[in-house]
């Protein structure tokens, strides 16, 4: 028995003390969104930093839930970077919505189960239509294809992968090959390590100029392999790769896979969504063809963390590659209409992540998110003509599904590429200090280039311009400070 001496052994609070604390937070969160234009994106913390500010013993007695909420709010938030500010420019902004923000604080205070019918009949259905709403959009087949929603992009590669290897390989795969460019995501080449496969079973083939999968290598690659015994099995299309955008030729790489009886894969966790849009559509055109189709809704479909998604044209590999029986998940079998989400994935406890898919797309209607998607790749494809109109900027890659690649390079300079490297990277260096933009380079073509993605419904023109002119602030700086600059 407890005593009257163990201090709220329940864990719980007073109808006031909820009603307080669920109101302060949800003040916190507007007040969030109302600013967070005005607000640095970036935080800057070292390790040392971070522990002496945060790092603690285990508290044994317990404190003021206000307080321990205040010192979250000031210290632990605001101490990340803002990947929904519209100055977010680097990796793949996550732009979110206060709809979903809130639909998810719902499904975690309901604690609600996603994993098997018999637990959560209603959350499981709504992960049907959902999932059915996205196999409609992508064109594949609603009786028979199927889904589920994932903690994000690599989970859904490393699924679809999974399922792809047991429809086409069975039990044996020692001599499986498996095919992606180098361009494709590293989530994929980490999901083929994890499934156990070496490197001699990996074929990464080279990209032409734009960036897509070279057709004529890839076949040879395929024919080379057949000829040595081997059994290939499979292709990783990308639909938007994080690098450039590009999407790789899915009409032409689906008659390829036809003709020697492999899996289509399409990593479209950037770009999928695009399709929504009218040149996302032509650019993406094949993707219906896809055996399996990763989409990240946490990305364009603006989506708080975390929810991925994998969409196959069959159930049934789903439930053939992961389905299991144990004596203790015997009560939570359904018939054959009732799905039981964890026998389609490797996830058995599953978040309820359909719900604020669900309730934003009630709430917004699929019109506003394809008019927020078509304004990213416009607004890309404005900041590329500005680009190219400057004598102070190269533009490497053009605008492909919002993303843009270019560097400094002042035209009557001549400046050398090692120079042209330095100067770039300083660029982003500075930014970061400033905390002003989240911006990052890549490499393409040996290059150190400056990478915009502009997914965000929320960023306009004279976001991108404000941090270009600082960048060409920094640049000039730079060049000042080290006059001996070697010009070739």
């Amino acid at each position: 028995m407890h005593t009257s001496k163990d201090k709220n052994y329940t864990l719980t609070l007073t109808e006031k003390e909820m009603r307080d604390y669920g109101y302060h937070i949800v003040d916190t969160l507007v007040e969030h969104f109302k600013n967070l234009n005005s607000k640095k994106p970036v935080a800057l913390g070292t390790r040392k930093e971070m522990d002496a500010l945060l790092v603690e013993g285990i508290p044994e007695k317990g404190e003021d839930a206000m307080q321990v909420i205040d010192y979250v709010i000031r210290e632990i938030l605001v101490n990340n970077d803002l990947f929904s500010h519209p100055k977010s420019f680097a990796f793949v902004p996550s732009p979110s919505n206060y709809i979903s923000v809130l639909a998810d604080t719902l499904a975690s205070g309901f604690n609600i189960f996603s994993g098997g019918w018999s637990a959560s009949p209603a959350a499981s259905e709504l992960e049907i239509i959902t999932i059915n709403w996205l196999l409609q959009i992508f064109n594949f087949p609603v009786k028979k294809g199927g889904g589920l929603f994932t903690s994000g992009g690599s989970m859904a590669n490393l699924t679809a992968l999974l399922a792809a290897r047991r429809h086409k390989c069975g039990n044996d795969f020692s001599k499986a090959v498996i095919y992606l460019s180098d361009q494709a995501h590293s989530s994929n080449i980490k999901a083929i390590k994890i499934m156990g496969f070496h490197k001699e079973q990996v074929r990464l083939i080279p990209t032409d100029s734009e960036f897509r999968i070279s057709l004529n290598k890839l076949s040879n690659a395929i024919a080379r392999d057949r000829l040595e015994g081997l059994q290939p099995f499979c292709i990783i299309a990308s639909a938007g790769t994080t690098n450039t955008g590009t999407v790789d030729p899915l009409d032409d790489l689906s008659d390829i896979c036809k003709r020697e009886d492999l899996w289509l894969h399409v990593d479209g966790a950037y770009g999928a969504a695009a399709i929504l849009s009218k040149k996302g559509a032509r650019a993406l055109k094949g993707i219906h063809k896809a055996d399996s189709l990763t989409v990240d809704p946490h990305k364009w479909f603006f989506q708080p963390y975390d929810i991925g998604c994998l969409l196959v044209k069959n159930h049934q590999w789903l439930s053939a590659a992961f389905s299991e029986s144990p004596e203790y998940l015997r009560d939570i079998e359904g018939n054959e209409s009732e799905i039981n989400f964890h026998e389609h994935g490797l996830e058995l406890t599953r978040r309820f992540r359909a719900l604020k898919f669900y309730t934003s797309i009630k709430t917004f209607g699929l019109e506003s998110f394809r008019t927020a998607i078509t304004h990213g790749i416009d607004l890309a494809e404005e900041v590329e003509l500005h680009m190219r109109k400057s004598p102070e900027w190269e533009v490497i890659s053009h605008a492909n599904l919002a993303i843009l690649n270019f560097r400094y390079n002042p035209i009557q300079l001549g400046l050398g590429e090692k120079t042209l490297d330095q100067i770039n990277q300083e660029i982003v260096k500075q930014i970061t200090l400033s905390r002003e933009a989240i911006l990052a380079t890549t490499m393409l073509h040996g290059q150190v280039v400056l990478r915009l993605c502009l997914i965000n419904p929320r960023t306009e023109f004279s976001d991108v311009m404000e941090v270009i002119e600082l960048c060409e602030h920094y640049a000039r700086d730079f060049m000042e400070r080290h006059p001996g600059i070697p010009k070739q």
